[in-house]
């Protein structure tokens, strides 16, 4: 007899719920059940919405020493449960264990991070005498919410990017109503547990899985004044074209690429660098390496030691801890990266590596050759798959990077300072990691891309900024 799979409940108006069609989630390397949620009611869609706009006074009348004190709360209950949260995370996404760890890691300092930002988030004063029709006058600026949120989250990283959507709205005061991802929405429930264990005011944060049809009642209705997102541009794209009038933060993809600049003297530090960061995940993240161009020079070499280190990942069972490549989400992703393959081969690439798959699990891939009008050269792959071209100049190759609609971030692989500021203000993107790869983030500073990546910035202190609007006080007859 099989045994019961656990059901998660979601986060409603401050409690947990289990009321509504009960839905299974498959593990996606094996098919097997890890567990079942359920989905709110079509008749509580209302609820959520007026449960979330009804928090906006408590939440924002809450004290910083609160709203922080939430925040290490749950930093610590996800710390204690570390490595539940990663088996979860690894059995719903197919993420090997080795990155499902790494981003419980990240979880847990990005609700910690919050707590500080939410000590600081103080506003600022300034003198207005500086002209004579001002004396004796001070302005008080500070920040208070622009409404409540609406945040809606990716498969690929479904605790730190639920993270990213919860925690600044907690550290600024405002509700949020977060929708996760339908391939994955376990680990974002079991985060609504440890959140309905705090004193937030009931509704400040809700988690429900909303049934798909009931998309647009959200994204249009007036009482959800903000919207944050991560996704697919088409998606996102939509999202401005339902709901113009809102505030957006949008993330939306990008085709990360990566220079290996003439200076720089260690391609076997880059070449693993660069495969690892290719692959991980499965290539199913926004800042993955997609593009590297490399100098003619260094080319030959470059490429051999490129290709063994890809070859060279370990791919299979996530559930394994020396697994590098896991499957990507479903059998659907797998065959269409599979077909962007076939396609560039058609058009003239060479296959070094890779180009295969075994169910969900497509071989990490190495392309030369690519014609410039490849989906694999054009548009977000999404999964494991590298494209290699040599260029002649820095001139050459900042233009290669710029030529494309996305523009999220970039790396350059150089000890030269001046090609280092040269890129920073150059490369249309909305970041640009010197001396590794285009995937490095850290969960405190600005993220967002430029161009078709997107609008607005993720990141604590910056989230808390677009979850907010100025609000400027002039104090008049003082003796300053």
């Amino acid at each position: 007899m099989t045994p019961k799979k656990r059901s998660y409940p979601y986060l409603l108006d401050g409690k947990l719920q289990r009321t509504g069609k009960l839905s299974d989630v498959t593990n996606p390397y094996d098919g097997s059940v890890v567990g079942r949620y359920y989905k709110l009611p079509e008749a509580s869609v209302e609820q959520a919405i007026a449960s979330t706009a009804a928090a906006s006074a408590a939440a924002q009348a809450l004290p910083a020493h609160a709203r922080a004190a939430a925040l290490v709360y749950i930093s610590g209950q996800i710390e204690k449960r570390a490595e539940e949260f990663a088996q979860l995370i690894t059995s719903e996404n197919g993420k090997p264990l080795m990155w499902s760890r790494g981003e419980v890691a990240r979880g847990i300092s990005t609700f910690r991070w919050a707590a500080e930002e939410a000590r600081r988030f103080s506003g600022e004063l300034q003198r207005l005498d500086t002209e004579a029709s001002a004396t004796g006058r001070i302005a008080v600026v500070r920040r208070f919410p622009r409404g409540p949120i609406l945040g809606i989250s990716p498969f690929n990283f479904p605790l730190n990017l639920v993270a990213h959507k919860i925690a600044p709205a907690i550290a600024a005061g405002a509700p949020i109503l977060l929708k996760p991802a339908g391939s994955t929405p376990l680990t974002a429930m079991l985060l609504g547990s440890i959140i309905a264990e705090t004193e937030l005011p009931a509704g400040m944060v809700n988690i429900v899985a909303i049934p798909g049809k009931e998309m647009d009642t959200l994204v249009t209705d007036p009482r959800l004044p903000v919207i944050t997102f991560t996704g697919s541009g088409a998606v996102g794209q939509g999202l401005l074209d339902k709901a113009p009038r809102k505030h957006h933060t949008l993330e939306l993809g990008g085709n990360g690429a990566a220079i290996v600049a003439p200076d720089w003297d260690d391609l076997d530090k880059a070449a693993d660098r660069l495969a690892t960061f290719a692959n991980y995940q499965a290539g199913q993240s926004c800042i993955a390496v997609q593009r590297i161009y490399v100098h003619k020079d260094q080319y030959d070499a470059f490429i051999k030691l490129l290709t063994k280190k890809v070859k060279a990942l370990k791919t299979g069972d996530p559930a394994k801890s020396t697994t590098v490549v896991g499957p990507v989400i479903d059998e659907g992703e797998a065959t269409r990266i599979v077909d962007w393959i076939g396609e560039a081969k058609k058009a003239g690439a060479t296959v070094l590596t890779g180009g295969r798959r075994r169910g969900t699990t497509v071989a990490p891939t190495v392309l030369v050759d690519v014609p410039k009008n490849a989906k694999v050269s054009n548009d977000e792959v999404f999964g494991p798959v590298l494209t290699v071209k040599a260029y002649r100049t820095l001139d050459e190759a900042f233009r290669l990077v710029n030529d494309s609609r996305y523009g999220l971030q970039a790396g350059v692989f150089t000890k030269n300072i001046e090609t280092a500021f040269r890129a920073h203000r150059e490369l249309q993107v909305g970041g640009v990691i010197v001396g590794d790869v285009p995937s490095f983030r850290a969960d405190q500073m600005p993220y967002g891309g430029w161009k078709e990546s997107g609008v607005g910035r993720e990141g604590i202190a910056s989230a808390i900024e677009d979850y907010t609007e100025a609000r400027v006080m002039v104090l008049t007859g003082l003796d300053l």
